[in-house]
Formats: C-alpha cells, sequence, structure tokens
C-alpha cells in the first residue's frame, strides 16, 4: 500500500469533480474546489474520519469493496480504477463483461435524472445502480447476493419479482429477458458467466429451458411498459436504453407521456420518497 500516492490520487480526483458531476446541489460557500471530505464519504457509505484519514495517510487498508465505492463515487474510469487498488496494494479486478464498475458516462447522465426513474444493468441484468425513484419502484437492489443480483434469474426461479408487471405482460417480459441473455451468451461463450447462468436456469426452470430453445436473440424489445407499484398501482412509462460503447452496460429510462396520470404517480414518488412507499414491498425484477 503506497499510503502518500493514495492520499494525493484521493484528493486530486476529489478537486477535479464538480457536485453537479456526481448529482449533488452546489449550496453556496464552497471555498474549496471540487467535492467536500464528507461529500465523497457520503457517496461510498464510509464514515468521513475513515474517508479523513485516507488522505492524511493514516488509514488502514481499504478493502476491495469500499475500494470499488470510492472508485464509483469519484467516477474513475477504468484505468484509474485500476490505478486505485495498485496504490491500495490490492490486485487490479479482471476486465471481463462480468466486470461491473459503472461507466463514469452512464453515472454522469444517471445523475441528471431526478425526474424519472433510472438504473444500470450489467450485460446479465444485474443492477448496479439506481436512482431514488427507480429503487421506490422497484427495491433496492443493494440487498441482492449472487444470481439474486440478476433479473433474469429471479424472473424464473422467483415467482415474486414477477409482481412488478401485470400478469398479461409476464410472456413478454420473459422472451425478453431470454432474447437478452442469448445475447450475452453468444458475445461471452459458454465458459462465461453467461453460461453459467444459462446452465443453471436450463436445470431449474421449465419455461426457461422452453424459451431459450426459441432462439430468439435481441439485446431489448423496444417498448411501451406498464409497471405495477405496491400503493400506486399500474404506471405506464416508455423504457428506452442508452448502451455504452462495448455494450457491457446499459442505463434504462423510465418516462411517462407527459400529462398522463402516469406522469403524476412518478411525480408523487418523487415527491413523498421511496421510503413512504417501498417500505413494505417485496423485491422486484427490473425492467430489463
Amino acid at each position: 500500500m503506497n499510503r502518500p500516492a493514495l492520499a494525493d490520487f484521493l484528493r486530486r480526483r476529489r478537486e477535479a469533480l464538480r457536485p453537479s458531476d456526481v448529482g449533488l446541489v452546489p449550496g453556496p460557500r464552497r471555498r474549496a474546489p471540487g467535492l467536500r471530505r464528507e461529500e465523497v464519504a457520503a457517496l461510498t457509505g464510509m464514515s468521513c474520519d475513515y474517508y479523513v484519514r485516507l488522505e492524511q495517510q493514516r488509514s488502514p487498508q481499504p478493502s476491495e469493496q469500499l475500494l470499488a465505492a470510492l472508485a464509483r463515487a469519484l467516477r474513475l474510469t477504468a484505468d484509474e480504477r485500476d490505478h486505485l487498488y495498485r496504490l491500495a496494494g490490492h490486485n487490479v479486478p479482471r476486465r471481463t463483461p462480468a466486470d461491473t464498475h459503472v461507466a463514469p458516462a452512464l453515472l454522469r447522465v444517471l445523475d441528471r435524472l431526478e425526474d424519472c426513474p433510472a438504473l444500470i444493468l450489467s450485460s446479465l441484468a444485474e443492477v448496479l445502480v439506481a436512482n431514488r425513484l427507480a429503487t421506490a419502484i422497484f427495491g433496492e437492489p443493494s440487498a441482492r447476493t449472487g444470481w439474486a443480483r440478476s433479473d433474469v434469474y429471479r424472473w424464473f426461479t422467483d415467482p415474486a419479482s414477477r409482481r412488478v408487471y401485470p400478469p398479461e405482460d409476464h410472456e413478454h417480459q420473459a422472451r425478453s429477458l431470454v432474447a437478452s441473455l442469448r445475447v450475452a451468451h453468444g458475445a461471452e461463450g459458454p465458459r462465461s458467466r453467461a453460461g453459467e447462468l444459462v446452465e443453471l436456469l436450463l436445470a431449474e426452470s421449465e419455461e426457461f429451458r422452453a424459451l431459450w430453445e426459441r432462439h430468439e436473440v435481441a439485446r431489448r424489445f423496444a417498448d411501451h411498459k406498464t409497471v405495477v407499484h405496491p400503493q400506486l398501482g399500474r404506471i405506464e412509462v416508455d423504457c428506452q436504453a442508452l448502451f455504452t460503447e462495448d455494450q457491457a452496460q446499459a442505463l434504462l429510462v423510465l418516462t411517462p407521456r407527459p400529462g398522463s396520470e402516469a406522469e403524476s404517480k412518478v411525480r408523487l414518488l418523487a415527491v413523498m420518497g421511496h421510503e413512504d412507499f417501498a417500505a413494505n414491498a417485496a423485491p422486484q425484477a427490473h425492467p430489463s
């Protein structure tokens, strides 16, 4: 662990960011450039005291989980993320399709989407990050681990995950998920995580086996969707996707039609926050 270099790198990356770069309101009287230390700490979920000690070269070695959170909070590129790991004395994460380091370009767009639900997914429909409106509708993604993080896996193994869609849309959603997984499987190969997920679902779900045999291939079925919120009921939205250049991650944006009842419901979520509505909601599937 190179404490002096790590401290300097963190400080310079923090000072290079503006509050608006990470979705924060600038506020008055910002004398120092960039983000405040307490803002970085809040974005990563660590204590401010621990982050201060990192910049003062007094901290113990940070964990890989903490480094991943720092890389995301500071909007590091993949190369910068790798450099951060080396300075902290850890092995650099492998760059594979399974790499869940969120593309900074997608995060910058997500940070600016405050009035509509939006989330970033991996090629296996794993939710990497979601804004508060998406969390209010679909639940907190960080509570899930292992394959349960994948919307595809949950759809075919956990019936409760389907509650977010009306029953008449279940077949369409299932076909969309399988067609998207077919794309990832073709790109990554049978010995990849995509291949592992396919084998797992072939063994566990007769419905998945039948859909897999159809050989439908589509990165997304672009469509109009209806999602079902536990308290607000049906919300009709258009779902648009923005992909990274390597197609490994996608930003999904759900927009209601202007002037519609759905727009009023989304505005209500924005005003009330997700604590009032999602506290008793079961984990849901996302609009993959």
